[in-house]
């Protein structure tokens, strides 16, 4: 089996790569975009392919060269905050390359199943008798970033219909772990804290909203769930992908900190409050775990303490940059 996964150099597709390698004995190839340091012990075990996914041409010529039996389309801007500042950006990113990877399956009638990322973004403003979400919640998306998601997820099921693309949709929540960029809650306290354990910044943290929760995974479960949708899901069919249950930002925080080997003041900053928040949100995967036996198993704990070990290392080594990122409630 031939394995294509677009982003492979990111935060979730060096995760899945890892995985494909240990668990399965096909042959992985990927796309990059910048940086390789997220695969470089793994690089010798993968044909990658320099490219940016704008142009059908281009897609079209990396499908071609490696005849996937699956294509785990990852490469994608991810950060909900950003699309608020630069929407058409978010936009055009997202829904071109989706839209590409798409129409080359379709235009050379390639026999393999695509693999297209939503969000619980998705959901949005989602009310209290909507919990748990499950898949046929409405879809009441809050941010540039949600749309263009819901545009891919939408897209995924229209070439299922039209042209018998065989796209699984997934819908994750919120994902955590090593090697998650800062823009994202658990990254942007783990590095702060790594950097004041290091004598690097003043030991105070200035945060935003702390009592909204959400539905925290490990990315390495993630990529699991992502294998095992591709494997074993139904084509046009679409899955949540969670724990199933909810853990507030305070809570994330209070660990993080009860981890940490120096004391810590914590203050409010109201800058850093979203103006559209839900307060809480935990995710119904039953379909997922009765279709394909999937459940996640990595502890919240285990996973936060895995992210501070990483900006550890990050801030030893030199390779953290200490340009500080804004915190804000959980994207």
């Amino acid at each position: 089996m031939r394995a294509l996964i677009t982003g492979i150099s990111g935060f979730v597709g060096s995760h899945l790569a890892e995985y494909l390698l240990a668990h399965t004995d096909w042959q992985i190839s990927g796309t990059v975009y910048g940086r390789l340091d997220n695969i470089a012990h793994l690089r010798e075990r993968l044909t990658l392919f320099p490219a940016e996914l704008s142009r059908l041409e281009v897609v079209r010529f990396i499908v071609e060269e490696t005849q996937p039996d699956y294509i785990f389309h990852l490469a994608a801007q991810p950060i909900p905050s950003l699309s608020r500042y630069d929407p058409w950006f978010t936009l055009e990113n997202n829904i071109r390359a989706q839209l590409n990877v798409l129409e080359a399956v379709a235009q050379m009638r390639l026999a393999c199943r695509a693999l297209v990322v939503g969000s619980s973004e998705e959901y949005g403003a989602v009310s209290p008798d909507d919990l748990p979400v499950d898949e046929d919640t409405p879809l009441r998306p809050t941010s540039p970033y949600a749309v263009s998601k819901v545009t891919q997820d939408l897209l995924g099921l229209q070439y299922w219909l039209s042209q018998r693309v065989e796209a699984i949709r997934v819908r994750p929540f919120n994902h955590i772990g090593p090697r998650q960029r800062r823009g994202f809650v658990a990254p942007d306290f783990a590095s702060q804290i790594a950097q004041i354990e290091a004598g690097l910044r003043p030991p105070v943290m200035a945060v935003g909203a702390l009592d909204v929760a959400r539905d925290f995974s490990d990315v390495r479960d993630i990529v699991v769930g992502y294998h095992a949708a591709m494997t074993r899901g139904q084509a046009g069919e679409v899955y949540n992908l969670g724990a199933g249950q909810a853990h507030s930002v305070q809570e994330l925080l209070d660990t993080l900190i009860a981890a940490s080997s120096v004391a810590i003041q914590v203050t409010r900053d109201p800058n850093r409050v979203r103006s559209i928040d839900v307060p809480y949100m935990v995710a119904d995967c039953t379909r997922m775990a009765e279709q394909t036996g999937w459940q996640p198993r990595i502890p919240f704990q285990q996973s936060l303490h895995d992210v501070l070990d990483y900006w550890r290392e990050q801030v030893r080594s030199g390779a953290d940059d200490p340009t500080p990122a804004e915190l804000q409630a959980p994207k």
